[in-house]
């Protein structure tokens, strides 16, 4: 089913582009044809805040080395003015903006009686009210184009029926939650606009960062590829409202339980 959506024509943001899942939709959502704003704090080639490789530039210039359309924008999604600003970046460059991908967070491993309060406060500035201040920001673009979608990279472990997440990711796990029922209440109040808002929970994959946080000694059976991400996220970058809305689903159930 992924293999027949074509997005020639549209123009996607995805924050976090620089690795892991990220950057492997940025390169699925080029390939189907779509124009590609790749977002993240780390641009140059030196190794990112998190000590982790990968770069903006080097995705976009991935994608352009296979004949597609894509710019780097710096942005970190904690700040207001590099949210904006990478939205007019891709108005400016691409004349529109139909997909946006909040992919990015920050990371928030910790123990609850070891987090501080400031750290608790960053955790829900970057990762919550950035998704605010991202779809606020795409907004009057979708409208000028008669809608969109939006995707919201969520997880399982904001499934209160699901097994919890090992100790250290309350805040991760809140986080995801406050994704979900932003992504569900948001699409109500953006259908009339035709724009398509869902969360994508990806499933277990393997990433830099997990790789980071889980040891080379973890046992990695059964996890995927942020590749496989690309499918479910696809289909739900061709969306509007009229299709596919105010869903939570599961990128591992795409084609079987969905849509």
């Amino acid at each position: 089913m992924a293999d027949e959506v074509r997005l020639d024509g549209k123009v996607a943001i995805v924050t976090g582009a620089s690795r892991g899942i990220g950057k492997a939709l940025a390169i699925g959502l080029a390939r189907a044809g779509a124009k590609v704003v790749c977002a993240a704090r780390s641009r140059d080639a030196a190794p990112g805040p998190d000590g982790l490789p990968g770069t903006i530039e080097a995705t976009a210039r991935g994608i352009v080395g296979e004949g597609g359309q894509a710019i780097a924008a710096q942005c970190d999604i904690g700040v207001e003015q590099d949210i904006v600003r990478m939205v007019a970046d891709a108005v400016g460059t691409f004349g529109r903006v139909d997909v946006l991908l909040n992919n990015a967070m920050t990371s928030t491993r910790g123990l609850f009686d070891a987090i501080t309060a400031e750290e608790w406060d960053r955790s829900m500035q970057v990762n919550v009210r950035s998704l605010y201040t991202a779809c606020r920001a795409v907004l009057p673009a979708m409208r000028a184009v008669g809608g969109g979608s939006i995707i919201n990279m969520s997880s399982g472990a904001a499934d209160p029926l699901v097994e919890g997440m090992p100790p250290g990711y309350l805040t991760y796990s809140v986080a995801k939650a406050a994704l979900e029922r932003f992504s569900t209440a948001l699409a109500l109040e953006l259908a009339a606009d035709g724009i398509a808002v869902n969360a994508l929970r990806p499933g277990a994959v393997k990433t830099e960062k997990s790789r980071q946080e889980l040891g080379a000694d973890f046992d990695w059976t059964g996890w995927a590829t942020p590749e496989s991400v690309v499918p479910a996220t696809l289909f739900l970058a061709s969306q509007k409202a009229t299709g596919l809305t105010g869903r939570i689903v599961d990128a591992t159930e795409f084609g079987v339980a969905w849509p």
